[in-house]
């Protein structure tokens, strides 16, 4: 229980937990630093230096992998609510992308040892690999109160193996970053060449499979694309051609899709809209059907002329209800996303599909009499439940009704 790190409040204080100390704990090797001047004292874990970004948290219980290695945590640092963390270790075929975007990760726990019968590296051997900074022993319960409290704060995990790391340094750093709003981050995580995907799901009998009788072809917008989203893709049937977030309509539609999908991906929609609107328009404009899903729904939503914002704290985790206002059917979902459609701005034509059951926000829209739909989670369910895989074959309908 990291017992051994811990300490008691300095006289006079108050019951503050021990790892929110001004006075650095017995042990403590790392922190977190917050740009409003909480410190919050830890064990480092992973590769030692200094890192910093919004403090987000996940309430994930699985997936810790693939949330490590989801390109829309560029720019964060990632709260597990979850204490138990590394229990299934790491492996080379659970990454959603081959170099990680997250700036960090913070546990209540020293890493679990894995066991799991499909762990390759430990996960702290992992996070040297990746060169990825953690800090283990941190009340985040406490941290997440205050998130959910105050919003998401930039913060600084640093992390100084045999001494103690420079906390007045580190505050600095945090109280002097940009945060998300404003921001575009998709060109950092984006290809930066097209190239084509066939990779099916994996399967336990034979892990990953190969498309090898494609019935479409789908043109991949990629603002920070999952692998997992691809092989959805190949798995229903399509022949997947993944192009960079810069991609122009043009480009696009010269690929001659059947359809085209609008990737998740991290960062201000409205950043990135400055130049992936006009494609959305042009693809639009040629009657192909659209799906998209987080920062791709954005990214469409304003196309269609709607606004969005920065949220408080955000969604993240696989235990997200969502509403299906057309059938009434509530999908637990997985969730990623820091920015959100204002539902109110739809114009006349679009109409709302899917909303939170947790706050009211917009969770997905579609086109009136056009082949266009979009939803803000991730039906890809790479971590995450499987309720909304339904969505792909909606897509491949609609690119089956384009034929006729």
């Amino acid at each position: 229980m990291n017992d051994d790190i811990k300490a008691k409040p300095p006289a006079g204080s108050d019951d503050r937990p021990g790892d929110f100390f001004d006075v650095p704990p017995a042990g403590a090797d790392a922190a977190l630093v917050l740009a409003g001047g909480e410190v919050f004292w830890g064990r480092g874990v992973g590769a030692p230096g200094m890192s910093v970004g919004e403090v987000c948290f996940n309430t994930s219980l699985t997936g810790y992998q693939e949330i490590l290695t989801d390109p829309s945590y560029a720019g964060q640092l990632i709260t597990f609510t979850f204490p138990h963390i590394g229990n299934v270790g790491t492996n080379p075929e659970d990454l959603e992308t081959q170099t990680p975007a997250a700036r960090g990760c913070i546990l209540r726990e020293s890493i679990t040892e894995p066991a799991n019968w499909r762990a390759a590296k430990h996960l702290d051997d992992w996070l040297k690999s990746m060169w990825l900074t953690g800090v283990t022993g941190v009340d985040t319960r406490r941290l997440t109160r205050l998130i959910r409290d105050g919003g998401a704060p930039n913060g600084t995990l640093v992390f100084n193996p045999g001494g103690l790391p420079d906390i007045e340094a580190a505050r600095q750093e945090a109280e002097a970053w940009p945060g998300l709003e404003g921001m575009d981050l998709a060109k950092e995580v984006t290809c930066q060449q097209t190239y084509t995907w066939d990779q099916t799901e994996w399967a336990l009998d034979g892990g990953y499979g190969k498309l090898e009788d494609p019935k479409f072809h789908v043109v991949a917008v990629d603002f920070g694309a999952k692998h997992n989203i691809l092989r959805c893709l190949a798995s229903s049937g399509c022949k997947v051609t993944v192009v960079p977030a810069t991609a122009t309509a043009k480009e696009v539609l010269g690929h001659e899709p059947d359809g085209v999908f609008l990737s998740n991906g991290p960062g201000d929609p409205a950043a990135t809209g400055a130049y992936a609107i006009d494609m959305v328009k042009g693809v639009m404009d040629a009657g192909k059907p659209i799906f998209g899903i987080c920062l791709g729904h954005q990214i469409l939503a304003l196309a269609l002329g709607a606004k969005s914002h920065k949220m408080h704290m955000g969604h993240r985790g696989a235990n997200q209800p969502v509403k299906d206002l057309a059938t009434g059917r509530v999908e637990i979902t997985s969730q990623n996303h820091g920015f959100v459609i204002d539902a109110d701005t739809l114009p006349a034509g679009v109409t709302a599909s899917h909303v939170s059951l947790f706050d009211g926000t917009l969770e997905g829209l579609r086109v009136e009499g056009k082949p266009i739909f979009s939803v803000q989670y991730h039906p890809e369910a790479s971590p995450g439940p499987q309720d909304s895989h339904y969505l792909f074959q909606r897509f491949v309908d609609l690119m089956e009704g384009g034929r006729e």
